[in-house]
């Protein structure tokens, strides 16, 4: 079965106080419905070469046993309770993506 990806770049950010916030609620829920972190950046240090566009701003990538987990974790309560505190003040471009086995 292939796996699922929650895969998100962060253009801009102008409200990194409450961008924090909901990392501490969508943390827990990403990790109840079975995601693991494998990219956050630069968060976590780690370095990132920036092509094309540009955009060197955070960078994050989840994995999930399958597509369709990936997909029930984003619509899991929890999740929703944390996408309430997502700031108006951050532009993100996320995606639920299908692995290849």
């Amino acid at each position: 079965m292939a796996k699922g990806y929650w895969v998100s770049v962060y253009p801009a950010i102008s409200d990194t106080e409450r961008l924090t916030a909901y990392d501490k609620l969508a943390g827990p829920a990403v990790q109840a419905g079975g995601g693991r972190n494998l990219v956050l950046l630069p968060s976590f240090g780690g370095r990132v070469v920036a092509h094309e566009a540009g955009i060197t701003q955070r960078v994050v990538l989840i994995e999930f046993d399958s597509f369709e987990q990936a997909v029930a974790a984003y619509e899991s309560e929890a999740y929703q309770k944390a996408l309430v505190a997502f700031p108006d003040g951050v532009e993100r471009d996320f995606r639920i993506v299908e692995g290849i086995d």
